[in-house]
């Protein structure tokens, strides 16, 4: 016979077989403030809650994408830089006298430290096992503050930005493209001196006239006099009187922007 050939396997009728415990949760009803178990029906609402948040700022992404603004300009003074929305509160508490300039470090380092130092003692300011708001005064109260604090420096934030200017802000021209007009600009010429001499003028239509914050020079169809006319009166978002000089460097500042025609 070979090896191994007529063995058996027989059990032990003394040891017991224990049968599966099936997958329910104790009855909790006798402990006070306990009503289900941790797991897995508490963990598995908040994973319902949490993939119906994170479903939903994912359409949100998808239908709102973030804006793509043009690369960043030192040189670019009426650029107002705004946080994403959900820090525009601590931008605008910082625009407060007692929050910003020498209290800098009050707004920016003591308010956020104090405000996450008790979101992270939470759990040992109150041990209380009731959920009724009701019960539990210490938690509620730190949260309705925050969330009303929150509230009101957003849509104050919100209120103070002229949004018609923003968004005229860090748009990609044709600058930013290398789609400039064909034009040749003489940096030695007086018309271009008086315009590098004045700093509103460099300031907003850049040292190469393609524009910073305001429009682009290059290849404008603008003659002399209408030219004239635009830096004494204004024009749009270009108030008037910003130049400083004489009549006739007015004249011969006019007469140079007119001249940057397409070759």
């Amino acid at each position: 016979m070979q090896r191994g050939k007529g063995m058996k396997f027989v059990g032990d009728s003394r040891v017991k077989i224990n049968d599966r415990m099936p997958n329910k949760p104790k009855d909790y009803t006798e402990y006070p403030g306990k009503t289900e178990a941790f797991w897995p029906d508490f963990l598995l609402k908040e994973w319902m809650v949490g993939a119906v948040f994170l479903i939903g700022y994912l359409l949100l992404t998808v239908a709102h994408p973030s804006p793509l603004e043009a690369p960043a300009d030192p040189t670019d003074a009426s650029y107002i830089a705004l946080p994403d929305w959900y820090f525009l509160f601590m931008y605008q508490l910082l625009k407060y006298s007692y929050f910003s300039g020498a209290y800098n470090v009050l707004g920016s380092v003591v308010v956020p430290g104090l405000a996450m130092g008790a979101l992270a003692l939470m759990p040992w300011l109150d041990t209380s096992k009731e959920r009724r708001p009701s019960k539990r005064p210490i938690p509620v109260a730190i949260m309705l503050l925050a969330v009303s604090a929150m509230v009101y420096l957003t849509w104050e934030s919100v209120d103070s930005v002229n949004w018609e200017v923003k968004s005229t802000q860090g748009k990609i021209t044709d600058k930013h493209l290398g789609l400039l007009p064909d034009v040749e600009v003489d940096t030695k010429s007086d018309g271009y001196l008086i315009y590098e001499a004045n700093s509103s003028c460099i300031g907003c239509h850049g040292g190469d006239l393609a524009g910073v914050s305001g429009p682009m020079l290059l290849g404008n169809e603008l003659t002399a006099e209408e030219v004239q006319e635009v830096i004494v009166n204004g024009r749009g978002a270009m108030p008037g009187g910003m130049f400083e000089g004489t009549d006739e460097e007015l004249a011969t500042l006019a007469e140079f922007i007119a001249g940057l025609k397409e070759q």
